[in-house]
């Protein structure tokens, strides 16, 4: 039972072309992405809400969002906010002051779904320069 009785020869010409075509090749897009991603998308919006100011609740937001089939619970939602928030904190004491403009590249790769809002495009500046703890 060979699987390659009825293939044609393949010559060190097809390889070349065969690999220049798959180094071109860039990555899928994929459909489904993780809830941390998604809500690493949204957490602007999420905190907004979330806010004083606007007073909803993480469950209320899960309400919402249920209805765009996303079912994440409140808490869920609540914990992967918390712990986006605990990474950047991380990630911005970690990096040495020196390296700001890497600091700012990172900033704005991590924030790149949401920048059409001008406060994602302020965010990386305002919260990568001056800030000395």
């Amino acid at each position: 039972m060979s699987e390659h009785q009825n293939s044609e020869a393949i010559t060190k010409g097809k390889i070349d072309k065969a690999i220049e075509l798959l180094k071109g090749q860039k990555p899928k897009e994929r459909e489904d992405i993780s809830d941390r991603e998604a809500i690493r998308q949204m957490r602007r919006y999420i905190e907004k809400l979330t806010s004083d100011k606007y007073g909803y609740t993480y469950d209320e937001v899960s309400e919402m969002l249920k209805g765009l089939g996303i079912n994440l619970t409140g808490s869920r939602i609540k914990y992967l906010v918390g712990e986006l928030k605990k990474s950047s904190r991380r990630r911005h004491k970690a990096e040495p002051s020196s390296n700001s403009s890497t600091s700012e590249n990172e900033a704005t790769e991590n924030q790149s779904a949401v920048i059409e809002s001008s406060e994602a495009e302020e965010a990386p500046v305002k919260s990568t320069k001056g800030k000395k703890k």
